[in-house]
C-alpha cells in the first residue's frame, strides 16, 4: 500500500496536492520542512513551529550520530522524544556533507569517510551503517546514502555518482528491510535520484530506484549552483518516469520562487536551511520581494517587514526596530527575522495548496512572480 496519494490536480500544470502518510500523522502536500540539523531549527523554537502549523522537520542523521550520539538518543526513546517533537520527522543520511569541504569526504565503494567536526576523527559511513543509524533515531522517513557530486563536474562524474547511488540504495533497502532494531516500526525509506543536469542519467537513475520498490524516490543535488530553469526541466522530466503515487521530494530547495516553480513542475515537498540562513544575513522575504534589513533605508521605517504578513513579528515590530537590533548585533534580530522568513515560506505553501484545490494555481503563480522582486 502506497504511503502517498494524490488528492487534487491542477488542470494546466503539473502542480498537485496530496497526502503523505507517516507514523506520526498525515501531511498535506506540497509541504516544506525546516532544517533541524542538530535537532533544532536555528533561532526558531518547536512551539513557534507548531503555532505556524508545521507538520514535519528534517534532521541530520550523521550529525546526531556523532553528537549527542545514538546511545543517548536511544535512552531518550528515539529522536522524536529527545527533541520533544511529536509530529513527522525526516532524517537525511549525511549525503549532503559530501559537497562540504570541511568534512573532507573520501568516497569509496564501501561508503564515504568524513571528518567528525567535533573531534576531527574520521568516520566511515557505509549504506548499511547509514540505515542502522536512522533505524535507531526512529525518524518517520529515512533517506538512503547517496553520492551527491559538487556542481559543475563532467558528465562521466554524474554518471559514476548515479551508478554508485543506485548500488548504495540497494544496500540501504536490504538493511532497512531486514533490520529489527527500529525505534519506529513504521519508518518509510526514500531513495534519491542523482545525475546533475543530465536528464537521461536522472531518468535512468530514477527508473532503477523505482524498480527497487522504495516508498518514494526523491531528487537530490539541487540548490548548489544550477540554474533554476535547469532544475525545473529535470523535475518535469523525471516526473515522466516516476509513478503518480511517488511523493516527489526535491531536496535542498527553500527560496519562494524556486518552490513555486518546482511545484508547477510536479514537486511535492522540500527542505532547506535557506530561510533561516538568509535571515541571519539580513535578507528577508516579503510579498513584494526580498529586502535587506541592514540597509539605511529602513532606519526610520516604522512599518512592518511585510504589510501583507500576519506573523507575530510583523504584527508587533517595525523595520526600524529590527534594523536597529541587526545593526547592533543583537541576537533577537536573528530570532525575529528567522521566525518571519520561516512563517513566510509556510504561508506561501499554504496558499499554493489552496490555489491548487481551487484550480487557480497558474493565476497565483503569475501574480506572485510579477510582484516578487529578488
Amino acid at each position: 500500500m502506497s504511503c502517498f496519494e494524490v488528492t487534487h490536480k491542477q488542470k494546466n500544470s503539473l502542480a498537485r496536492c496530496g497526502i503523505l502518510k507517516t507514523a506520526h500523522g498525515k501531511i498535506e502536500t506540497p509541504f516544506f520542512m525546516p532544517v533541524a540539523t542538530k535537532g533544532a531549527v536555528k533561532n526558531v523554537t518547536h512551539v513557534d513551529l507548531v503555532n505556524m502549523n508545521f507538520e514535519c522537520l528534517i534532521s541530520n542523521a550523521f550529525i546526531n550520530y556523532l553528537k549527542p550520539g545514538l546511545s543517548l538518543i536511544k535512552k531518550a526513546g528515539g529522536l522524536h522524544k529527545f527533541m520533544s517533537w511529536d509530529k513527522a520527522l525526516f532524517t537525511d543520511s549525511g549525503g549532503f556533507q559530501l559537497i562540504l569541504e570541511h568534512f573532507s569526504p573520501k568516497i569509496t565503494e564501501q561508503g564515504v569517510t568524513m571528518t567528525n567536526p567535533f573531534n576531527k576523527s574520521r568516520e566511515l559511513i557505509s549504506p548499511k551503517k547509514a540505515i542502522e543509524i536512522q533505524n535507531i533515531l526512529g525518524s518517520d522517513v529515512a533517506m538512503v546514502l547517496d553520492h551527491q557530486p559538487v556542481f559543475g563536474k563532467e558528465r562521466t562524474d554524474y554518471l559514476d555518482s548515479a551508478i554508485r547511488t543506485i548500488e548504495w540504495a540497494q544496500s540501504c533497502k536490504e538493511t532497512h528491510d531486514n533490520n529489527e532494531n527500529k525505534t519506529n516500526k513504521g519508518q518509510l525509506l526514500f531513495a534519491i535520484a542523482q545525475g546533475g543536469n543530465h536528464l537521461d542519467i536522472r531518468q535512468k537513475c530514477a527508473l532503477a530506484l523505482t524498480k527497487l520498490d522504495f516508498d518514494s524516490v526523491a531528487l537530490g543535488g539541487f540548490g548548489i549552483g544550477e540554474a533554476q530553469n535547469d532544475m525545473y526541466k529535470i523535475i518535469k522530466g523525471v516526473k515522466k518516469v516516476l509513478p503518480e503515487n511517488n511523493c516527489t521530494y526535491v531536496m535542498g530547495i527553500g527560496s519562494p520562487l524556486e518552490i513555486l516553480g518546482a511545484v508547477a513542475n510536479g514537486a511535492d515537498c522540500f527542505d532547506s536551511a535557506y530561510p533561516t540562513r538568509m535571515a541571519r544575513h539580513g535578507k528577508i522575504f516579503t510579498s513584494s520581494g526580498t529586502i535587506q534589513i541592514d540597509k539605511s533605508i529602513h532606519k526610520e521605517n516604522f512599518f512592518p517587514l511585510d504589510k501583507n504578513c500576519d506573523c507575530d513579528v510583523c504584527k508587533n515590530y517595525s523595520r526600524a526596530y529590527i534594523h536597529h537590533l541587526f545593526k547592533t548585533y543583537e541576537q533577537n534580530a536573528h530570532i525575529l527575522l528567522s521566525q518571519h522568513n520561516i512563517y513566510f515560506i509556510q504561508n506561501l505553501i499554504k496558499n499554493i495548496r489552496i490555489s491548487i484545490k481551487e484550480n487557480e494555481f497558474d493565476k497565483f503563480k503569475k501574480e506572485l512572480e510579477k510582484n516578487y522582486k529578488k
